[in-house]
């Protein structure tokens, strides 16, 4: 009998590390910290143990991010307080990538901190 098909699903915390990493493509290119994880997520979300679980919190932080940035733009006409939200995102999008990389390097479940379950 001979096994046709057959899903090997394997772990590959570099992988995962490296698919939170890919956030910062914002910081370096302006774009991709969106597109890049997607496309990681997408391809190997049924090969590698986890991915499916970091990938959505990937998409989950990139989306309120920016539901947190376009809340943020008009806030700039009430005293600006939306610089001060700005400034707040752009700290949580630089650091919430590099602690869930430390944590998917260590196999540990990714934060969600003030971050929307959309997905």
């Amino acid at each position: 009998m001979e096994v046709i098909n057959q899903k090997v699903v394997r772990t590959d915390n570099t992988l995962l590390a490296v698919a939170h990493l890919t956030q910062l493509l914002h910081y370096v290119t302006g774009f991709g910290g969106f597109i890049v994880p997607l496309i990681i997520w997408i391809s190997s979300r049924k090969t590698v143990e986890g991915m499916d679980e970091h990938g959505k919190a990937i998409i989950n932080l990139q989306l309120s991010l920016l539901l947190y940035i376009i809340v943020s733009i008009p806030a700039i006409l009430l005293i600006g307080l939306g610089l001060l939200g700005l400034l707040g995102v752009a700290i949580l999008g630089f650091v919430l990538p590099i602690v869930n990389a430390i944590k998917a390097a260590n196999g540990e479940p990714p934060s969600s901190f003030l971050t929307i379950p959309f997905i």
